[in-house]
C-alpha cells in the first residue's frame, strides 16, 4: 500500500519530477518486494538504510525516502528530498 495523496503532493510541488514519481508509484504498486534484491530487479540503483528504501529520482537530483515493511507489504513515503537535503542526513531519523 502506498499513500497516493502524499505522492501527488510531492508531484505538485516538484513538477519536474512528477512523471517519474507517477511511474515509480505504478511500478511499486504492482511489485511484491520481499527484500532489497527484489527492489533492485526494478530499481537497480535503490539503496536501503535499515527500514528505509532510497530511490534516485531525476538522475540523483531527488531522493525518494520510503519506509518499507516487507512482511506487511507496506511502503510509506516519508520524504522527497533534493540531493543537498539528502546529504544533510535528517532523513535518517526515520530509519529503525
Amino acid at each position: 500500500m502506498i499513500s497516493a495523496k502524499t505522492l501527488k503532493r510531492y508531484a505538485a510541488l516538484h513538477v519536474d519530477a512528477a512523471e517519474e514519481l507517477m511511474r515509480w508509484n505504478k511500478a511499486a504498486s504492482r511489485s511484491v518486494w520481499r527484500n532489497l534484491n527484489d527492489v533492485r530487479q526494478v530499481y537497480p540503483d535503490a539503496d536501503q538504510s535499515k527500514s528505509l528504501l532510497i530511490f534516485n529520482i531525476r538522475h540523483n537530483y531527488y531522493r525518494l525516502i520510503v519506509k518499507v515493511d516487507y512482511r506487511a507489504k507496506l511502503l510509506m513515503i516519508k520524504e522527497l528530498l533534493t540531493h543537498n537535503e539528502y546529504m544533510r542526513g535528517g532523513w535518517k531519523r526515520w530509519a529503525r
